[in-house]
């Protein structure tokens, strides 16, 4: 028959007891559980997959596995001291009765109770005994200073290097589905891809299981070990690398916002400039028309001023209007001025 030897990667069925008092405090198969009223719905059943000498288990039990043989049942007795420990009587603390009455506690013998120390370590304990308004409280292990009797039996030892590897993540990620985990295995190197299972797995859940994975497996041989994503990756801050790409893409189309603006703007400013100009270059050649169209008779020239003033208003809105004023006025003008050499003649022939 197969022996197991340190570094092996097994399947382990286990019951355990206490000695003294034959009480069940943990087990593999789910009907001891149920009839031994330790049974947990959130709990696994089922052969355990451990690595024999990583202190999966017990140290007591752990030490006493190596050289069993495959298939065959064991009991095996673990003492105190490679168990839960000896009973240490400074564990046992004496409180008030008013201490527990002011937070609306009320204890008895027996009541287990849940205390936090100052560095925010919980420490659960029980009630020994209440008298004499005095609390003394066991915050040593209930199974401190109790011999250990385990059932045990290797089910089966795992030669394939993948299913070692997923026998390990079993152990650590029990409620991973392995058949999504890719995995590349070497001589002295492995890497495990958890790629597929990012959105069935919290984050954090899986940062815990790679650095337990990564001793597990360098444990059992593997000199390096990697993982997709890595540990930094997944503490790395969600969305960092998102927010960067958006910020430059956003950033162009807004400065191509702002130039069009610009260019809108001094549209604009040239389309305000336009029409003053023009204004200027009206009202200095109406000053120079009206410079040059001064008659003698101040009464005459005073009639087409007044006739002017509406058709200077209109001039202004359009080029096409000044032309056809200049026009009209130089028409005015000729027409004066033969008037008046008539006038003349007529003047000096009755002289």
């Amino acid at each position: 028959m197969m022996k197991v030897q340190k570094g092996d990667v097994i399947k382990l069925h286990y019951t355990g007891k206490v000695k003294e008092t034959g009480e069940i405090f943990d087990t593999t198969f789910e009907d001891v559980a149920k009839e031994a009223g330790i049974y947990s719905e959130k709990g696994i059943y089922g052969p355990v997959p451990i690595a024999v000498g990583a202190g999966h288990v017990l140290k007591g039990l752990d030490e006493q596995l190596e050289g069993l043989e495959v298939g065959k049942k064991y009991e095996i007795i673990v003492p105190p001291e490679k168990g839960f420990g000896k009973r240490d009587p400074k564990l046992i603390k004496t409180f008030t009765l008013g201490q527990f009455r002011r937070q609306g506690i009320y204890p008895f013998p027996g009541m287990p109770i849940e205390i936090e120390t100052e560095s925010g370590r919980k420490l659960k304990g029980k009630v020994l005994t209440v008298s004499g308004g005095r609390v003394r409280v066991d915050f040593n292990h209930p199974y401190a200073g109790k011999h250990l009797v385990y059932e045990v039996e290797i089910v089966e030892k795992i030669e394939d290097p993948i299913e070692k590897v997923k026998a390990l993540i079993e152990l650590r990620m029990p409620m991973v589905d392995t058949e999504k985990v890719i995995i590349e295995v070497g001589e002295k190197d492995v890497t495990v891809d958890f790629g597929q299972l990012l959105n069935e797995i919290d984050k954090n859940t899986l940062v815990l299981g790679e650095i337990l994975l990564e001793s597990d497996l360098k444990f059992i041989g593997y000199e390096e070990v990697s993982f997709k994503p890595s540990v930094d990756e997944l503490l790395k801050p969600p969305e960092e690398k998102e927010v960067v790409e958006l910020e430059e893409e956003v950033s162009e189309p807004l400065v191509e916002k702002a130039e069009g603006s610009e260019e809108a703007e001094e549209k604009v400013e040239e389309t305000k400039e336009e029409p003053e100009a023009g204004k200027v270059e009206e009202k200095t050649e109406e000053a120079v028309e009206e410079k040059a169209e001064e008659p003698k008779e101040t009464s005459e020239a005073e009639e087409p001023k007044k006739e002017e003033k509406p058709k200077r208003k209109t001039t202004r809105k359009s080029t096409k209007g000044r032309k056809t004023r200049r026009t009209t006025t130089r028409k005015t003008t000729s027409k004066k001025k033969t008037k008046a050499a008539e006038e003349k003649k007529e003047e000096s022939g009755e002289e």
